[in-house]
């Protein structure tokens, strides 16, 4: 797993992980930052300055659980700065015996690993032969030297920090299968330790205070609920100091004073890279380098955020001040004999992890893009995490940023937007007034074809014929009530149920329907034909009104009683004729063609009339 990750859902894309980020492992991808592992340094800058809490570190305390379920013993290595960290508890020996609480069998101090480091600087700096150093006790500053700057590989003193130097300790006094978490502010320092796997210094967690609160409370552990612990041995002297800036070399003695001393010892971001850009370019320097990555090990990722870097400092202080009030000299002079001849050597890989660089061309592209082709458009505001716009375009090109980080970019984007918003807010406003005037023209539409629908299905009832008009699927659309009456009783029943017979399946209706299915699949009308049905004998025509989708038929009783059957045959022919045109226009019009219809109507009414004072005659 990474040691750095980031929670997508929580990234509101405030560029402030990118802004303080030393090694442009923060990249924009799918509007979240994502954390490029190959080049993280782990310094943790990210983790700190998240308001969002949106990156985290990776956790170890599942592992830590594991190591205090097993049977081999377990060994705490505590870093000094615990007691800025836990400046809520009174006495050191509180959050001694909170560790052991934990299950800890041995809690011993980082600071004595910092003794014997110190003197290893010592001996580094007093026979250097010209050649100078760059100190390695914080691992954010290795990788940083490792990864960005080859060149300066053979400057790293190569020397173990001090949790390694007292793991080796460790080892030495407490057994080979001991098991040890080293408690610590660094996040670094979780990657770091694998470079010691399988030798005596290896270190099996790495928990962080943070981590190490969390513990005490999930399992109730509060400094009044145990008894005051001290640590096991060996005790440290002044190296409990070095978590801040000169106390690592205070330990040995080593002058650091501004006339004698040949050592520049610094903190804090951006002094850590002006140093070593310093060290590499200006060659009177002619000094060795003390450097911590973070404001010391006080302030590091690993420790509660909130808190108060001169407090701590002064907390450390007065620790160290503490223990030095009951220190055995004779004792530590001892130790230190017993454990100096350890091998606190160690060498370090030049990674390069450079990116390509981009042509003057493409950087001048990517800022004719943003719009800021001219010099003093370029100074740069710094919203996007970069300190000028040519850098930001050097990263665009290296596909580390997108345009959209560009403040000043996106906010001319957004003024182009909006004037174009306003403009399509001019039309839409425009088009819904056209809009609502033609709802209004086409509701007027909708009311007058409903009427005169209303009237042609009214006029449809009236006549004297059979008329039925049916879908693709033989369901009836719409009939009328000579229609209904023809079919007899049960049609009768039904239409009471079903009015119109709406939807009625017309092969359950008539037995003549093939003459709807063949009108259908041929769109050619079949006209005048005498069909038998039951015992009566019906003049059928079906005509198409929407080809292969709608029909109409037209069905009349040759048996009817009040006309004579050959005057029947021949007037009913006629009529079919007339009615067959004036149905096909009612049913294509259903509104413009009501007058026609009703005009055709009154002609059937008029022929009927002539056809009943003939047979009075």
């Amino acid at each position: 797993m990474p040691l750095i990750v980031t929670n997508k859902d929580k990234c509101n894309l405030s560029y402030t992980c990118i802004r303080v980020c030393p090694a442009k492992a923060i990249k924009i991808e799918n509007d979240h930052a994502t954390i490029i592992p190959n080049r993280c340094i782990g310094c943790g800058n990210c983790v700190s300055v998240c308001a969002q809490e949106a990156i985290e570190y990776r956790k170890s305390d599942s592992i830590v659980k594991q190591l205090l379920g097993g049977i081999d013993p377990v060994v705490a290595i505590c870093d000094p700065s615990i007691s800025g960290e836990f400046d809520d508890i009174l006495d050191y020996r509180n959050f001694v015996g909170m560790i052991r609480a934990l299950g800890f069998d041995y809690v011993v101090e980082a600071a004595f690993g910092a003794d014997l480091v110190a003197y290893k600087y010592k001996e580094l700096f007093e026979n250097f032969h010209g050649k100078y150093y760059i100190s390695t006790k914080c691992p954010a500053l290795v990788n940083h030297v490792e990864n960005f700057h080859p060149e300066l590989v053979e400057n790293l003193a190569p020397i173990v920090p001090p949790n390694i130097a007292m793991a080796k300790v460790v080892r030495k006094k407490y057994g080979a299968n001991a098991r040890i978490v080293s408690l610590s502010p660094c996040v670094a320092s979780k990657n770091d330790v694998k470079a010691f796997n399988g030798s005596d210094g290896d270190i099996h967690a790495v928990l962080s205070f943070v981590e190490l609160r969390e513990l005490f409370k999930e399992r109730g552990i509060t400094e009044n609920s145990v008894e005051f612990s001290e640590f096991d041995p060996p005790f440290a002297r002044l190296g409990g100091l070095f978590p801040i800036s000169h106390g690592l070399f205070q330990a040995a003695d080593i002058d650091v004073s501004m006339l004698n001393g040949g050592i520049i010892s610094t903190e804090g971001r951006n002094n850590f890279l002006r140093s070593i850009n310093e060290f590499k370019t200006q060659h009177n320097l002619n000094q060795h380098l003390d450097l911590f990555y973070c404001e010391g090990c006080i302030m590091g990722p690993g420790t509660s955020k909130g808190g108060h870097k001169f407090s701590r400092r002064s907390q450390v202080i007065k620790y160290v001040r503490k223990r030095l009030n009951a220190f055995d000299e004779e004792m530590w002079q001892q130790e230190i004999q017993e454990y100096i001849d350890l091998d606190l050597s160690r060498s370090f890989t030049s990674r390069g992890q450079f990116l390509p660089t981009p042509s003057e061309q493409e950087v001048h592209e990517v800022l004719v893009e943003m719009g800021k082709e001219k010099f003093e458009d370029q100074l740069g505001c710094g919203s996007c995490g970069y300190e000028s716009c040519k850098e930001f375009a050097i990263a665009k090109c290296q596909g580390l940023a997108n345009y959209e980080m560009c403040s000043s970019y996106t906010i001319k984007n957004m003024n182009t937007y909006i004037k174009e918003l306003g403009n399509a807010n001019e039309k839409l406003s425009k088009t819904k007034t056209a809009l609502k005037k033609s709802e209004r023209i086409a509701r007027e539409e909708r009311r007058l074809a409903q009427e005169a629908s209303e009237t042609v299905s009214a006029m449809l009832q009236k006549l004297p014929s059979g008329l039925v008009i049916v879908d693709e699927n033989l369901k009836v659309i719409e009939s009328n009530k000579s229609f209904v009456d023809l079919l007899g009783e049960e049609t009768q029943m039904l239409n009471e149920i079903i009015p119109g017979l709406v939807d009625a399946d017309l092969t359950k209706l008539i037995s003549f329907h093939k003459l709807f299915s063949t009108v259908i699949l041929n769109g050619e009308d079949i006209l005048n034909r005498d069909v038998h049905f039951g015992s009566q004998l019906f003049n059928v025509s079906v005509f198409t009104i929407k080809k292969n989708k709608i029909v109409g038929g037209i069905i009349r009783d040759l048996y009817a009683p009040e006309v004579r059957k050959e005057e029947v045959i021949g007037r009913a022919r006629a009529v079919i004729k007339e009615n067959l045109q004036t149905v096909q226009q009612i049913a294509f019009l259903l509104g413009e063609s009501a007058s026609k219809t009703e005009k055709l109507l009154n002609s059937i009414i008029k022929t009927h009339t002539t056809g009943e004072d003939e047979k009075n005659e």
